[in-house]
């Protein structure tokens, strides 16, 4: 037994075992709270030296989807324009500079700013991590989440990050998603199927 508290079953039931990926969502908007307050929740979450490579931007404005517009794919585009939030979730190939405020060991920066493979290999893995811990984050503070891998990278890197210090990871769409377009929830797999203890 432990003496730490259990997570609710609502709360659990809101983070993980009836959240849904949404394509659709109602008008209402997502305000700046909201997004402050995902994002003060989602930056506590664990990476490799406290890096924190991960940096976000968050679309609201129909001109700057447009500029989106262009990276994604048929399929996504619809989402995209018509989710009130689309985030880039993208990564800082300098992220090693920060070290020195962020992690307690003063050589930490020397073990980061390595070659470009392994900082890119650092940085996209600890930004993966970052990124789902946002969508947690998001479902926490009430938000919808639609996560895509469905664009070109480059194309978004051109229009948003052109001196490429940061690289796009992936998109996700934050809304009020909308349950009546929702597919029948797919299968997950069971412990035996695929974990091991040995």
């Amino acid at each position: 037994m432990t003496d730490k508290p259990i997570i609710p079953d609502a709360a659990l039931d809101r983070l993980w075992r009836t959240a849904r990926s949404f394509d659709d969502y109602t008008a209402q908007p997502v305000t700046d709270a909201e997004l402050r307050a995902l994002y003060d929740l989602a930056k506590w979450g664990p990476t490799t030296a406290n890096s924190q490579p991960q940096r976000v931007v968050f679309i609201r404005s129909a001109e700057v989807k447009e500029k989106l517009s262009p990276a994604l794919s048929s399929q996504n585009k619809k989402k995209a324009l018509s989710a009130p939030v689309v985030a880039i979730l993208a990564y800082d190939m300098r992220f090693f500079e920060h070290l020195p405020k962020l992690f307690h060991n003063p050589a930490a920066r020397s073990w980061y700013e390595t070659t470009p493979e392994a900082i890119r290999t650092t940085a996209l893995r600890n930004a993966t991590l970052q990124g789902a811990y946002l969508m947690l984050a998001a479902r926490a503070v009430g938000l919808d989440c639609g996560p895509m891998s469905g664009f070109k990278n480059d194309v978004v890197d051109a229009a948003f990050f052109p001196d490429g210090r940061f690289k796009s990871n992936f998109l996700c769409c934050l809304g009020h998603g909308d349950p009546s377009t929702l597919p029948k929830q797919d299968y997950r797999f069971g412990f035996d199927e695929v974990c091991t203890i040995l």
